[in-house]
């Protein structure tokens, strides 16, 4: 199942907060799309991803300053 985080607007380190308070309410395999514009973010969120043991399956810049991530929860 995918859900869908929308942060697009939130300075750092709220982002990454979000994704870390929103994952916690999936099932494991269910993916998480976080949409964010926060640059920071484009190393936070991979990081604590891998720290963590969930998988990226899609990370994708849609412009110049906004980013999409897919985080399958471990």
């Amino acid at each position: 199942m995918k859900h869908t985080l929308e942060v697009l607007g939130m300075v750092c380190p709220f982002p990454l907060i979000e994704a870390k308070e929103a994952i916690q309410s999936l099932n494991s395999g269910d993916e998480l799309i976080i949409n964010f514009d926060c640059t920071q973010a484009t190393e936070s969120i991979p990081r604590w991803a891998a720290e963590e043991g969930h998988t990226i399956t899609e990370y994708e810049q849609i412009d110049d300053a906004s980013w999409t991530i897919t985080v399958k929860k471990k």
